[in-house]
């Protein structure tokens, strides 16, 4: 996969940041998805690429628009044997939707592509999941006792366990888990949504969050993968399968092993990844956007794989003209 890429993936989580923020605080997150999903789609179709949606909104007759198997990007449009790179793309266009709706911190736009068949087609189920950052790659298990766990990764960090701060979806089903992150000594920061933010923020340094434990979405950890991969930090998770409609769905998918526990590579197994994300609310590690007078300012986050690299990138949008500022 080309990675100049990066820049039209860049604009497309762009733009699409900024068509929901105008929602922002109103309360309605249906509008806010709905214009994020919009937006991204009518973006993605300015790609010279042949895309497919791997990860998106759901299934085809319940989203009519970045569904799973979509085709996005101008290749979708022109002559099939036009010379354009086939790429599976995963989508949460708005992650953190109520986040948006209701004005609170880390709400986002995010994006993943890899060349054809480098993302798992993962069904909308919940998975277990570890993420960590490069010094603990491989100290930690993902069905060892939470406590060893910790100890683990503050050896790695050369931390003792009561400096590690933990993030944790804050829902009913993390009750024995908080209880056992808080008898092990460590700290543990709630968060409402938005498990994505989390775990990148856990393999930036200076981010001051050191893990993510407990349960989510299984769309959500494969995009995290692949920023976790660009960062070099480790995901671990597991499908949670636990009614035959659950088997139907993972099978439908190609999955058939539902006591597998992922890593970040398998999750996210392409040889080339990129990774783009833009700030709706202000976050840990991007501001939100910012509207004023002539223009509007976003504040993104694109990695990439090969070559490896990371940017933060601040854009003054200039209304009126086609100039972007970029720093």
């Amino acid at each position: 996969m080309d990675s100049d890429l990066s820049l039209d993936f860049l604009s497309v989580v762009e733009q699409a940041a900024i068509a929901c923020a105008h929602t922002m605080g109103q309360g309605d997150g249906e509008s806010a998805d709905r214009a994020a999903v919009e937006s991204m789609r009518e973006s993605l179709d300015g790609v010279a690429i042949e895309g497919t949606i791997v990860i998106g909104e759901g299934e085809r007759d319940a989203a009519p628009m970045l569904y799973i198997g979509e085709k996005v990007g101008a290749g979708a449009r022109q002559n099939p044997d036009a010379a354009m790179p086939k790429i599976d793309i995963a989508v949460d266009p708005l992650e953190g939707t109520n986040l948006c709706a209701t004005g609170a911190p880390n709400a986002i736009t995010v994006l993943a592509a890899s060349d054809k068949g480098g993302l798992l087609n993962a069904p909308d189920l919940y998975m277990e999941k570890l993420i960590v950052g490069a010094p603990a790659k491989g100290a930690v298990d993902l069905d060892a006792p939470v406590a060893a766990n910790l100890e683990a990764i503050a050896r790695s960090l050369r931390r003792r366990v009561e400096d590690l701060v933990v993030m944790v979806l804050d829902r009913p089903r993390h009750q024995a888990l908080i209880a056992d992150i808080r008898k092990a000594g460590a700290r543990i920061r709630l968060i409402p949504d938005g498990d994505v933010a989390a775990g990148i923020a856990t393999a930036v340094a200076g981010s001051g969050v050191h893990a993510v434990m407990g349960t989510g979405g299984a769309p959500e950890g494969v995009l995290t993968a692949a920023a976790i991969r660009c960062l070099q930090g480790e995901i671990l998770g597991r499908l949670v399968v636990k009614t035959p409609e659950h088997e139907a769905r993972c099978r439908a998918m190609g999955i058939t092993d539902f006591n597998r526990v992922y890593t970040s590579e398998e999750l996210a197994s392409g040889g080339s990844l990129i990774f783009a994300a833009t700030g709706v609310t202000d976050g840990a590690l991007m501001k939100g956007v910012r509207f004023f007078g002539d223009g509007v300012r976003t504040s993104s986050v694109v990695m990439q794989s090969k070559p490896a690299r990371i940017r933060f990138i601040d854009t003054i949008h200039v209304q009126g003209a086609n100039t972007l500022v970029r720093f």
